[in-house]
């Protein structure tokens, strides 16, 4: 993407966060990003993976989500205040997103963020804790084309999957950061996390995390900015077909017409996952995706690569 086009979106995105109040207003949005609506749903889209109207909701939402639990504000007030005309209206929007009405998302205590804000101005920093720039790659990160290497995680990459986390955090409901730091450290030292790089680059566009023992991808995330692509997360599933030879792989994601889907069963199915069983991962409902490795052939492989 164009470093110009890539600012129009941050335009947009600074808009959306400064207005988040009273009704979306496409016009104004338009105007501060310096494009037409058409050029701008077609520019936010590739940047961000979703259009200009999910991710205002979501981010209404998610704020709206936070005022639920760490104040004693008035359901109707929060309403207002995140553009909504009716408590109404409100709560049928929450609860199809959050799973529950707003009452009972308060009454549980726990916030999490469907969407944050999006930062897109670089993709997550490398082993370093340096940005991207030219020097490291970033070109070709920027450009998409890879070619992408996924290598194992190490503790120094922690701060920049946890970055990439909140970046990618529509994909991952329930998501604690303290938990998910964690976790993330004891499957670097087991040798169970991966990252994906552009070739030369420090930055992070893709990480992973696989169980062994259960054949499941855990985590799978990528940047905004290429999900659109699918080649991070390739280069990740095939790293984790390698590691699991002549394996299914198991993953979780949002169940067919769950409204907080954004996109990724899409994506998976675009690698070549097919469905499977309905379950339930930290009280939310989701899919398992599969993808078979095929019989061993006379060429002696085992599974069926997707590169």
């Amino acid at each position: 993407m164009e470093l110009e086009h890539l600012r129009a979106v941050e335009r947009a995105v600074a808009c959306i966060e400064a207005h988040r109040g009273g009704r979306l207003d496409l016009d104004a949005i338009a105007r501060a990003a310096g494009y037409s609506k058409f050029h701008l749903h077609r520019l936010f889209g590739e940047a961000t993976g979703m259009t200009v109207h999910a991710y205002a909701s979501r981010r209404r939402l998610t704020e709206a989500a936070r005022a639920l639990v760490e104040t004693q504000r008035p359901v109707a007030d929060i309403a207002r205040e995140a553009g909504y005309d009716s408590q109404q209206t409100f709560s049928a929007a929450f609860a199809a997103l959050y799973k529950a009405p707003p009452a009972r998302f308060r009454a549980g205590g726990a916030f999490y963020p469907l969407q944050l804000p999006l930062e897109l101005g670089g993709p997550a920093a490398g082993r370093d804790g340096s940005p991207a720039g030219a020097a490291d790659g970033r070109a070709g990160w920027e450009a998409g084309t890879g070619p992408w290497e996924a290598r194992a995680a190490t503790p120094a990459d922690v701060p920049a999957w946890m970055d990439l986390m909140r970046l990618a955090v529509d994909g991952f409901p329930w998501l604690d950061e303290r938990r998910h730091g964690a976790w993330l450290r004891d499957a670097v030292a087991r040798g169970r996390a991966l990252v994906a790089c552009g070739a030369g680059s420090a930055a992070l566009a893709g990480a992973a995390a696989f169980d062994p023992a259960r054949a499941r991808i855990d985590v799978l995330a990528v940047h905004p900015r290429q999900r659109r692509g699918g080649g991070p997360a390739r280069a990740l599933v095939a790293a984790v077909q390698a590691a699991l030879p002549g394996r299914d792989l198991a993953i979780a994601t949002y169940r067919a017409g769950d409204r907080a889907d954004t996109g990724y069963r899409r994506d998976l199915a675009a690698l070549g996952f097919e469905e499977a069983g309905l379950g339930t991962e930290l009280g939310y409902p989701v899919q398992w995706f599969l993808l078979r490795a095929e019989p061993k052939d006379g060429s002696g492989s085992g599974r069926r690569s997707i590169l």
